[in-house]
């Protein structure tokens, strides 16, 4: 029997990235995203792979503004005010219902909760949506650490999806009246 004491989970709060702070972020400017987000925001923001998602969510926000709750928002670690990552949902519900998480943690934050706090907070407010009725995840097959992230929080696996540049990815899903956050 383990007899270690359970580690204080993390606390985190959203941070709107505006249609401004997107594009800044997309075109690489760290300092005008940072500015415009009303937080500094770390190098990761601004990675290659952070600059795709970004480009990708501005254009949504100028073609549909109303879906700005729903897309990406800056996680800050409560109570230091640190950035650790991002997350949000790739938009609103769905004509059936569903919303898709999406979450990354920057490097020097991983593996210290922040993604489960993140998960929890997402899953949190999907659950409080009328309009939601089911949650999707999809995730690498072999991203481990985000794999290990949804365990406990009720998701079943329900197919796979896969390209050559992306390769296979699992999806899981859970009904918004089932989540658990544990």
């Amino acid at each position: 029997m383990n007899n270690e004491p359970h580690p204080t989970p993390k606390r985190i709060r959203f941070v709107e990235l505006n249609a401004k702070a997107l594009r800044a972020l997309a075109d690489g400017d760290l300092a005008g995203g940072s500015a415009e987000a009303g937080v500094t925001l770390d190098e990761h923001f601004v990675c290659d792979r952070a600059r795709s998602i970004f480009e990708y969510r501005a254009n949504q926000l100028a073609e549909d503004p109303s879906a700005a709750p729903w897309t990406t928002r800056a996680a800050v670690s409560e109570p230091d005010g640190i950035v650790v990552g991002d997350a949000g949902f790739h938009g609103p519900p769905d004509e059936a219902g569903m919303v898709e998480v999406g979450f990354s943690v920057v490097p020097a934050y991983r593996r210290q909760g922040y993604a489960r706090a993140m998960l929890r907070a997402l899953l949190v407010r999907a659950a409080a949506e009328p309009g939601v009725r089911t949650v999707r995840a999809r995730i690498r097959s072999d991203n481990s650490a985000s794999l290990a992230t949804i365990a406990g929080f009720g998701f079943t696996r329900v197919g796979e999806q896969g390209n050559e540049r992306d390769g296979i990815a699992f999806v899981f899903e859970v009904p918004a009246d089932a989540i658990q956050t544990a």
